[in-house]
């Protein structure tokens, strides 16, 4: 660990105690009363609240994380990241089990920083070997492929040997970032592989997976495993990612609207109005994961958010409605992104009167809505 050795790394992270050096970054805004982080458990997650941080989400974006975030988040009254990372800022891409330390040590330095913090940290792996929902595609099929599946419990068993013996309050394991539509069979071995590769090392680490159909359908059968799942905040999507390049035929959506009524056409030439509003939310969005609570499984909504090409009172009223939602249902979110076009800091949105904070165009109403939920 920086500048110290793994047991005075544990023995610092157990006492959570002042929020160390870094507080004095903080000042600017309201006092926020910081809880004791509670211990969580797959069968029960405490109402997480943070942002996902994206330094290593590709390998050629490969930075460290900054302290800055962490005083942030910490000053605002959040107290959780989630760290969407590719293998491949670590690890030799003609060799996938040659490690590379220097990366490694950034994450290192994330989950130190949010100890000092107070602010949970998630390890996901975004792009895992055999699997990434982003291009391009990866050489060897993660689900078919047992090579490739045993590269990816050689990387999960290093980071838990790495993070053995900190809190389930400090760290948790994110397995994979968005399985596709697959058969359950598919997943459901891959996860029982990597979680058997991670309790091998840390028996009582926090292990999170999260749904099939890109984190949207919980996933029953992984009852029993102990692990907790994490469901997804995008739905719909002509809200969420109005005009968004990455999304075939987004750019040719209508302007949505909240609640959101819009016409599809069927193959057959009819035309279908659909519809969504918060009720709808709850029902296809919340309920099926409710039912996954009843047993025992605890969830989190791990991204959510709207790209910034939707209009400005869409976004806010539609925030409001999923916010409400899942503080009836207990869960925590993380929002995509703190800095970018979902975020509340340099989104680049053309329909804010944006507040200057700290050289940064901070988008006040968006940070206040999520504060008070």
């Amino acid at each position: 660990m920086t500048g110290m050795t793994r047991r005075e790394f544990v023995r610092a992270a157990a006492g959570a105690a002042a929020m160390g050096a870094g507080s004095a970054l903080l000042g600017a805004e309201a006092p926020v009363t910081r809880p004791i982080l509670e211990e969580p458990s797959g069968s029960k997650l405490p109402q997480w609240r943070g942002f996902n941080l994206l330094e290593k989400f590709d390998a050629h974006h490969n930075r460290p994380f900054g302290e800055d975030d962490f005083a942030i988040l910490a000053e605002w009254g959040f107290d959780f990241v989630r760290l969407p990372m590719s293998y491949l800022c670590w690890t030799d891409p003609r060799d996938w089990l040659n490690l590379r330390e220097r990366p490694l040590k950034d994450v290192d330095r994330a989950v130190e920083l949010g100890r000092q913090y107070r602010v949970h940290v998630n390890l996901n792996l975004h792009r895992a070997p055999g699997y990434c929902v982003n291009p391009p595609k990866e050489p060897l099929d993660l689900w078919t492929d047992d090579k490739a599946l045993d590269a990816c419990a050689f990387h999960w068993a290093h980071l838990a040997q790495r993070y053995k013996g900190i809190p389930g309050s400090g760290v948790s394991f994110d397995l994979l970032n968005e399985p596709s539509d697959m058969k359950e069979e598919q997943y459901v071995r891959v996860v029982r592989r990597l979680v058997e590769a991670i309790r091998a090392e840390d028996p009582d680490r926090l292990v999170i997976a999260d749904g099939l159909k890109w984190g949207n359908e919980a996933v029953e059968a992984l009852v029993g495993l102990g692990i907790a799942q994490s469901t997804r905040g995008y739905a719909p999507s002509r809200v969420s990612h109005y005009h968004a390049s990455w999304v075939e035929g987004a750019g040719e959506w209508p302007e949505p609207t909240w609640p959101l009524e819009y016409i599809v056409k069927e193959k057959d030439g009819t035309e279908k109005r659909e519809s969504w509003d918060k009720d709808r939310l709850r029902r296809q969005q919340i309920e099926p994961w409710q039912q996954l609570q009843a047993k025992g499984v605890g969830v989190h909504v791990g991204e959510w958010g709207a790209h910034n090409r939707t209009p400005h009172p869409v976004v806010l009223a539609w925030m409001a409605d999923c916010l409400d939602l899942w503080k009836e249902a207990r869960w925590g979110w993380a929002l995509w992104n703190l800095r970018g076009s979902f975020g509340v800091l340099d989104s680049g949105r053309k329909d804010v009167e944006y507040e200057t904070w700290r050289g940064h165009p901070l988008d006040r109403r968006m940070l206040e809505l999520l504060r008070e939920s």
